[in-house]
């Protein structure tokens, strides 16, 4: 507050000429600084009318320091790392699966080099980017060709709109989906200028209703993978190597959108078996479409494997263009896909089946670690133990299977005043330097400790002590 004397604020040349400011503009630039500045005066003289500015408030020592907060935060990236302790290993909010450090050291290169993105450096002319990864496709799912997308929806789109636009399209009732996003197996038939012909009902669909579905204007039997739920009880499901022959009968393509589209049996690592794409393939799809970024463990992009003639055609559409994937994806895309050359390695180097095969008892350890250090900083408002705890796979994959997991319960210390302490702790862990994100069910913070690794466990240890700030 100002003790009667009249408090004046320096002028802008002032500011700017300080050596802490002259700093602020050698790294920031000086059009940023001098912006800064004028904010920050502005709201001093607004401070000031009120009667909320002292002498040393309005010094150039302590605007330069507000002006060095500002700037770092408006520098700051809003994209920011995080401790995902939800449990869930390929959480779509979070960014999916974790990139091996082949496939970062890949994108770095990428990131500073040209690349022989479409350029054949055996003929000296304009090549495909597709034929970068095309060939590794083809070797790990056994079919005759591929071509990358952006996303899966974007696969499902493309070819919806190539195969079947203004021609209808067999789909089973139980497999409209809706995923994340409110994203629509039916909107995106619409979008494709696809007609949607729905067969059987909801919970159980035959041979006969597929059957029965196709008529001159059938261009596509499309089968979809249920993600995030699955149906029980009285159910019946038409399988692929049964569809294949009718559609076959038909001359009508069988097309198959696997979602996550593992490309290993999950079950020689211990995990639930979900259907690869080679088994897909081997069943007799004539388009396998799936994710790069779910259990394939790569980066966002959608596949289209299958006929040579029907990727051809495929790649041919316009919108081919508008949905293709940059050097970049391509780039971290390739190492991924190497790795599965050597499966017996692969639970050591592809991060995302490794998180998914992590030890219990290397998590019951390092939760023994954390928890004094933990329990120690939150103070008697709270109380931590260390517990056995449930994993998912996330992203679709598996909906109804769960991981044996272990990690760090928190909750209330009876008696405690505090109001919604675990919606407080949670918010206080979500703002540390690194944000914590975990998950709160049953009156339980919960912090699973599957995919924080041995790496990172320090610097997630180091920031604890600023939970009590």
């Amino acid at each position: 507050m100002t003790t009667g004397q009249t408090v004046r604020l320096p002028s802008v040349d002032r500011i700017l000429g300080d050596a802490a400011c002259l700093a602020l503009i050698a790294r920031y630039g000086r059009v940023q600084t001098l912006a800064c500045a004028r904010a920050v005066l502005a709201e001093l003289r607004t401070a000031m009318l009120a009667g909320a500015v002292c002498e040393e408030g309005a010094s150039i020592a302590a605007i330069a320091a507000q002006m060095d907060e500002r700037l770092q935060a408006q520098a700051r990236s809003q994209l920011r790392a995080v401790f995902n302790l939800t449990g869930t290993v390929l959480h779509t909010n979070l960014g999916r699966a974790l990139l091996p450090d082949t496939a970062v050291q890949a994108v770095v290169e990428a990131l500073q080099w040209p690349m022989n993105l479409e350029f054949d450096l055996e003929t000296g002319k304009r090549g495909d980017r597709d034929d970068l990864v095309e060939e590794l496709l083809r070797e790990l799912t056994g079919a005759e060709a591929a071509t990358i997308v952006n996303n899966n929806a974007a696969a499902v789109l493309l070819m919806l709109n190539t195969l079947a636009q203004n021609k209808e399209v067999v789909v089973s009732r139980g497999e409209l989906v809706e995923i994340g996003g409110a994203f629509r197996i039916p909107d995106v038939m619409t979008r494709a200028g696809a007609v949607l012909r729905e067969v059987g009902s909801t919970n159980r669909t035959h041979l006969a209703d597929y059957a029965n579905g196709i008529s001159e204007h059938t261009s596509l039997l499309m089968k979809v993978h249920c993600s995030n739920y699955a149906i029980t009880g009285f159910t019946k499901s038409v399988e692929l190597d049964e569809l294949v022959p009718l559609a076959a009968k038909h001359a009508i393509p069988t097309a198959v959108d696997l979602g996550s589209g593992t490309l290993v049996d999950l079950a020689q690592y211990g995990l639930p078996h979900e259907t690869t794409v080679r088994e897909t393939i081997e069943a007799g799809a004539d388009l396998v479409t799936f994710s790069g970024d779910k259990l394939l463990g790569g980066p966002q992009c959608g596949v289209i494997v299958g006929r040579a003639d029907l990727i051809a055609k495929i790649k041919r559409n316009p919108l081919k263009r508008a949905l293709r994937v940059g050097k970049l994806t391509l780039a971290a895309l390739a190492p991924v896909l190497q790795l599965y050359r050597a499966p017996d390695l692969l639970a050591e180097r592809l991060t995302t089946l490794r998180l998914l095969t992590r030890p219990a008892a290397a998590m019951r350890a390092q939760a023994q670690t954390v928890l004094p250090l933990l329990q120690g900083v939150l103070g008697a408002a709270y109380v931590v133990t260390a517990e056995a705890m449930k994993s998912q796979i996330g992203s679709g994959a598996l909906p109804v299977d769960q991981l044996p997991s272990f990690g760090l319960a928190i909750r209330s210390a009876p008696g405690s005043r505090l109001s919604n302490p675990l919606g407080v702790l949670e918010q206080r862990l979500r703002a540390l330097p690194c944000p914590v994100i975990g998950r709160i069910g049953q009156d339980t913070l919960w912090l699973d400790l599957r995919c924080l690794e041995a790496a990172h466990e320090t610097a997630f240890i180091a920031q604890l002590a600023e939970l009590t700030a």
